[in-house]
């Protein structure tokens, strides 16, 4: 019997290390498939990735769960830049931005380094858009730092506590850490290209994904170790502070832009748009008839829309002047 243990250990091993390269090698092709294509900038200890273009007031773009900045300049950033200086982040841990041992990864923690990314940029108070788990990070900060907002526009976003995971994210529920490390290093990536057309259709549904959305939207970039461990772990734990997050949803004050999909198969309107806007005074649900999640890039015009709408009502702030080096890295 201890051999036959012995045995399977070694196998298990030489499994896993196998595993392990392969996933190395993959990781190595998706980001020469998908470089960077913005600026770096340190932010408490992490390297924040984001793109800075256009003119105007300050809007701060923040994507969802395994999602990236490319997400957001897939098609939006385009129809924004004429008339706001749009920074689109990459959140810790996604895209190109770092998230070391030690940095939090709930839902107070990203507001915290959102605000100290918009401190840090000068940015003074910005409009601030969030798309799902970007939708919830983006709520956290209006609670607990009101001094970097402005205003928010909420696409699609989580906003109260799910029992179970949508469908499509059910790879992420990996615990414990142990686990979810050794997974995110040696299955991840194989398997995620095995079933990531499932995925973004499920992601997408019921509007048919882009053809370059893997390449140009950044979908590829979800699929790498480091990116699955990070979105595991943020969604393991999103429920822990929810909870309270809804009991202060009536103490928001600052504009509001609403909307989703109404045949979102990820985050359900009714409890989390409209269950938003009856705890908000004064909020009001907007919907796209037909349309799934995946807002930003579907639905380009009416996000577009309602971003001025609320930027019309939100106090008028100065804009920001541009940082370069040394405070903004240049792109590697």
């Amino acid at each position: 019997m201890a051999v036959e243990w012995v045995v399977a250990a070694g196998v298990f091993m030489a499994a896993s290390a196998a595993l392990w390269g392969l996933s190395a090698w993959m990781t190595r092709r998706i980001e020469a498939a998908v470089p960077s294509n913005g600026r770096f900038l340190e932010v408490d200890g992490e390297r924040f990735h984001y793109v800075d273009e256009g003119k105007g007031p300050p809007l701060v773009m923040i994507h969802g769960l395994m999602g990236s900045s490319r997400n957001l300049t897939y098609a939006l950033a385009a129809q924004l830049r004429e008339h706001f200086r749009v920074i689109t982040l990459d959140r810790p841990g996604s895209g190109y931005s770092t998230r070391r041992k030690g940095t939090g990864a709930d839902l107070p923690s990203q507001a915290r380094q959102v605000a100290t990314f918009i401190q840090t940029l000068d940015l003074g108070q910005p409009l601030v858009l969030g798309h799902s788990l970007g939708g919830a990070i983006s709520l956290a900060l209006a609670l607990d730092h009101p001094h970097a907002v402005s205003g928010l526009v909420l696409v699609a976003p989580l906003t109260h506590p799910q029992r179970m995971l949508p469908l499509v994210f059910l790879s992420l529920a990996v615990r414990p850490a142990w686990l979810r490390r050794w997974v995110s290093r040696t299955l991840t990536v194989p398997i995620g290209m095995l079933s990531s057309g499932a995925v973004v259709k499920g992601v997408f549904a019921p509007d048919p994904a882009p053809a370059d959305f893997a390449t140009r939207g950044g979908g590829l970039l979800g699929m790498r170790p480091d990116n699955f461990y990070a979105a595991s772990t943020e969604i393991n734990l999103v429920n822990d502070y929810l909870p309270e997050m809804v009991k202060r949803y009536p103490q928001l004050r600052l504009p509001i832009g609403l909307i989703y999909g109404s045949r979102d198969k990820v985050l359900d309107f009714r409890k989390h748009g409209q269950a938003l806007a009856d705890k908000v005074p004064g909020l009001k649900l907007q919907l796209v008839e037909g349309r799934g999640h995946m807002l930003p890039i579907t639905a380009t015009e009416r996000v577009a829309a309602l971003v001025e709408q609320v930027a019309k009502r939100s106090k008028p702030v100065a804009s920001a002047t541009v940082l370069h080096p040394p405070f903004a890295l240049a792109s590697k």
